[in-house]
């Protein structure tokens, strides 16, 4: 298995389509995975949004670097961040709220899902 792994020389898996919860808009999403480990439990890649909203609710934690564009994430109480290129964030499990493209916009992410519970 390769330790090193760099972005652009790879041909990442790809997948296309709306996202679940539109609110306004006709926003499509692209995403290529670069890496997956730990059981499927930690992804890395790029991913991209054309303008929109949509309702989201986390269950993993998800560190994001804005690559281009612009988006405001907002909470159910109104609380929101603005994020454009060059901004870097984390979002943890719990989060609910909506994503707003205004500017299709791609980030590079890394997203932990949690380790399940033992029962």
């Amino acid at each position: 298995m390769q330790k090193l792994k760099l972005f652009r020389a790879q041909n990442p898996e790809t997948e296309t389509g709306a996202p679940p919860r539109i609110l306004s808009g006709d926003p499509q999403t692209r995403s290529w995975n670069h890496t997956s480990d730990l059981n499927d439990r930690l992804f890395t890649g790029i991913w991209e949004a054309t303008p929109g909203s949509w309702a989201v609710s986390y269950d993993e934690w998800e560190f994001c670097h804005i690559i281009s564009g612009r988006a405001i994430i907002r909470d159910p109480l109104d609380n929101e961040i603005e994020v454009s290129a060059g901004d870097a964030f984390v979002i943890e499990p719990g989060f609910e709220g909506t994503w707003s493209v205004s500017e299709t916009i791609s980030k590079h992410y890394v997203i932990l899902i949690p380790e399940s519970e033992p029962h």
